[in-house]
């Protein structure tokens, strides 16, 4: 549904032109310093307003409702909104009766059966990914002194971008992107058997997030190609140090004590300023069909802190699992 988690869990509401959005934080520990003023530096990075991005500015002031006292968390639930103020639900009415291609505006009528919020892709929209950034923050300062680096390390198959996405936004097209996120110092075992390892727990929250549409581990989709002499990292510390790192950080589905690596692949966005066919479900016919408004010509350009923040939550949540077993 929308909740993912099984100690520090989150749960996201809103929609992209409601009133507000926002996250629902349970299982954070009491006594951990917070105030909207740590949010703002993740925040910013989501932000648009560099070229290629949407033209959708909002100020989003956090406004933490709940779960904090004089400056500390109390072992609560955090309930964190950001007014939705920058709206313009208007130009998404025709896409109630002609769908825009590879957008979720068909299937979610469906399944909805006409009821849900269309309005720029209402609760499936990326506007919702806010949430997400404001529990990684949190997540982050329960792991102490793990450290994120994130960064966009191509877009359209190319290394230097800046030139192509500019002159994809004059052609009224988009692109897709890939986002590197290296982890450091985390504790040594994190992870569970099978269904909650750290691949699957961190896959699971990274595919929430709209245009993600890949991820790998370390050597990832070129390990197929390589004999297991290359593959395997050779232990060379009793820390758990190896000479190479093809697996990312991850055996058995646990930190083994080196950096954790992973990219994502984001798809190219869907709203397109381009011409493009489409179906007419009231006159069954086939339909020219042209989108206007605000949107991003490539979703990676501003997702970085929102994989970084993604895959925070997902450690933090086997890093409280863990301490867990540790007290018993």
């Amino acid at each position: 549904m929308n909740t993912f988690g099984r100690i520090f869990r989150i749960h996201v509401f809103g929609e992209s032109h409601g009133e507000s959005t926002g996250v629902l934080i349970d299982g954070c520990p009491a006594g951990i310093r917070l105030s909207p003023g740590d949010l703002t530096e993740d925040i910013a990075k989501r932000r648009p307003g560099a070229k290629g991005t949407t033209g959708r500015l909002e100020k989003d002031i956090p406004h933490i409702r709940s779960g904090l006292y004089k400056g500390f968390t109390t072992g609560t639930p955090i309930l964190i909104e950001f007014e939705n103020e920058n709206t313009d639900p208007g130009q998404y009415e025709q896409f109630i009766t002609v769908p825009r291609p590879g957008h979720v505006d068909f299937v979610a009528s469906k399944k909805y059966s006409g009821y849900n919020d269309g309005r720029g892709s209402g609760h499936f929209s990326g506007r919702l990914t806010i949430g997400i950034v404001a529990a990684g923050v949190i997540a982050k300062k329960i792991l102490k002194g793990v450290n994120f680096n994130t960064s966009v390390i191509e877009i359209g198959g190319k290394k230097r971008y800046r030139k192509l996405v500019e002159d994809t936004a004059k052609e009224g097209d988009s692109l897709g992107g890939i986002i590197e996120c290296r982890i450091n110092q985390l504790p040594l075992c994190l992870g569970e058997p099978f269904f909650y390892s750290v691949e699957s727990a961190v896959s699971q929250i990274l595919f929430a997030i709209p245009s993600v549409k890949g991820v790998e581990f370390g050597a990832g989709f070129k390990a197929s190609c390589m004999r297991g002499s290359d593959y395997n990292d050779t232990i060379v510390e009793n820390t758990g140090r190896t000479e190479s790192n093809n697996s990312g950080g991850i055996t058995g589905g646990l930190t083994n004590g080196n950096q954790i690596v992973f990219r994502t692949a984001m798809r190219p966005p869907s709203s397109i300023g381009k011409k493009q066919m489409s179906f007419d479900l009231k006159t069954s016919k086939s339909t020219i069909l042209s989108i206007e408004g605000r949107h991003d010509v490539c979703h990676a350009l501003r997702s970085s802190i929102i994989i970084e923040a993604a895959a925070s939550i997902a450690l933090c949540d086997l890093y409280l699992i863990s301490n867990r077993y540790s007290e018993n």
